[in-house]
């Protein structure tokens, strides 16, 4: 303020000696309307300092989270308050894991699930969860139901013999299922266990988790939005507008195309499906989703994604909408207040809310073969396994490519890093490739799908250019670059005769690549 007063006085003087020439009414005006400016100018000029820093995304991806993947994504304004945040959801998910695990002998559900008939207190957290199950086992008329870990044992064991349930297996397990598992006592907080069923909190505990966890997040450092993603079920917060993709039931590749991509701001997205995990029985899949109702594999639906407010209520209604019928599902869904979905069913039915259309991004069109060249009838399947890394590890940062005969690069398949930051550590790719990069809008989408494994990826080439253009068949060679913030570096590469004759072939890595099965083949059905 006192430069202002001294700069004011200059100003003022410099006007005085002016007066001196002009008439007093003009001068007056003059002087004011300079003045005016000037207070003006000042007042409302902008503090570069003060200006708000335009947000920046950062992204970290994790492998053995919850027997999954965890994706955090994160807009910030500096890069601790995304350190912070990252920190924090691990931290929360760590916690909760102690709480919720029913894989964990020494977390606090499974020490409670060797009492009985006892009233134990128990905290917060694990009496949420056990009360989130008594009201969707009411909700969804037992489709949802702690105990269907009693038919999940009952299909593996047969799985394991090759042969079918009996009808007898089966009617007792459902009756093992009827049971009341357990007494809450709200007052007390405390949970009586009072049945000799096994029991998983699966549904909830995921997305109960994810929820916590964002909440955290935001609690713990000021951000501009932020994605919480553990193995497709994700709650997106803040300033972010998400683009998310839907994973093909029937399709097993990460860069398969979806069956829909999506715009969502402010909600929470979870698809449940039985394309990734089940049992193979004399040639035939059935699916880890029972119906506790009938001890029956939930077939007829093959993928259900839920868009609503809460985390754990799309968990719940993902899983639930699998085990339904699509007719019991629409119309509990018509009985709730902002709950958008789209089911699947195994003869390829789409079943969508009302709203579901306004949600949706146009996909992109499929390319022709514009240069004459038919699309190819095969296909390189790349089959990625990382090798094993001890409690949650960052993913690695990973480049698949492939080049031709003359050693051009004519498609990069994946490329994994953190945006902005360590694409130059893939050394082999930034060479060849890193000058003529231009950001692809794919690279940092998030994708909704069934639970997947940790450490587990599955790529295809079809044969096309990075503009979608068919190739001639023949020599071609597939290069995989992995390596880690930290740790190792490998590097493997293999040449395919990409003609007529099916190929297989089989790659180990030193240090971060546990292997890699390289097979050329018919296309699927799918594709």
């Amino acid at each position: 303020m006192a430069d202002f007063m001294i700069l004011f006085f200059m100003i003022s003087g410099t006007l005085c000696l002016y007066l001196k020439f002009s008439t007093m009414l003009k001068s007056l005006s003059i002087y004011f309307l300079a003045i005016s400016l000037l207070v003006s100018q000042f007042l409302f000029a902008k503090d570069p300092i003060k200006e708000k820093k335009t947000a920046q995304l950062h992204i970290a991806h994790y492998e053995n989270v919850l027997g999954t993947s965890l994706e955090i994504k994160t807009s910030v304004f500096s890069e601790s308050q995304a350190t912070i945040a990252e920190q924090t959801v691990l931290q929360e998910i760590e916690r909760l894991s102690k709480i919720l695990s029913g894989y964990d002998a020494s977390s606090e559900f499974s020490k409670w699930m060797n009492t009985h008939n006892e009233a134990i207190p128990v905290s917060k957290e694990l009496f949420t969860v056990l009360h989130l199950f008594d009201d969707w086992r009411f909700r969804t008329n037992g489709a949802l139901d702690p105990a269907a870990e009693i038919v999940n044992k009952v299909w593996k064991e047969a799985a394991s013999k090759s042969t079918f349930p009996s009808q007898e297996i089966l009617n007792r397990a459902i009756a093992d299922v009827k049971q009341v598992h357990w007494i809450l006592d709200e007052k007390n907080q405390t949970a009586t266990h009072i049945s000799n069923a096994p029991l998983k909190l699966n549904s909830f505990a995921k997305s109960y988790i994810i929820q916590s966890a964002v909440n955290a997040a935001l609690n713990a450092t000021e951000l501009n939005g932020i994605v919480v993603n553990i193995g497709g079920d994700m709650l997106i917060k803040g300033a972010i507008h998400e683009k998310v993709w839907i994973s093909n039931p029937k399709a097993d590749a990460e860069n398969d195309a979806p069956i829909d991509q999506l715009f969502i701001q402010g909600k929470a997205i979870a698809t449940s499906g039985n394309y990734r995990r089940g049992e193979l029985i004399n040639g035939q899949w059935y699916s880890h989703i029972v119906d506790p109702r009938t001890a029956l594999p939930a077939n007829e639906v093959i993928s259900a994604t839920v868009i609503t407010n809460s985390a754990t209520d799309a968990g719940a209604l993902a899983t639930a909408f699998n085990v339904m019928k699509p007719s019991e599902s629409i119309a509990m869904a018509e009985n709730m207040k902002d709950i958008d979905y789209l089911i699947v069913t195994r003869n390829g039915e789409r079943f969508e809310s009302k709203n579901w259309k306004s949600l949706e991004d146009a996909m992109p069109a499929k390319t022709s073969a514009i240069n004459g060249q038919k699309d190819w009838t095969k296909e390189i399947v790349i089959g990625l396994e990382l090798a094993p890394q001890m409690g949650y590890a960052k993913r690695p940062f990973a480049a698949i490519w492939i080049e031709d005969k003359d050693q051009k690069t004519v498609k990069t398949i994946a490329l994994w890093y953190n945006k902005g930051r360590w694409l130059p550590d893939l050394r082999d790719w930034y060479r060849k490739n890193g000058s003529s990069l231009s950001a692809d809008p794919n690279t940092f989408i998030s994708i909704t799908s069934s639970t997947r494994s940790p450490g587990k990826y599955t790529m295809k080439w079809d044969g096309k250019d990075d503009k979608g253009i068919s190739l001639k068949p023949g020599k071609y060679s597939v290069h995989i670059e992995v390596t880690r913030e930290h740790g190792g570096y490998d590097l493997l590469e293999q040449e395919l005769n990409c003609t007529n004759t099916d190929q297989q072939f089989t790659l180990k890595g030193n240090s971060e690549v546990g292997s890699v099965i390289l097979a050329y083949k018919n296309k699927s059905s799918e594709n």
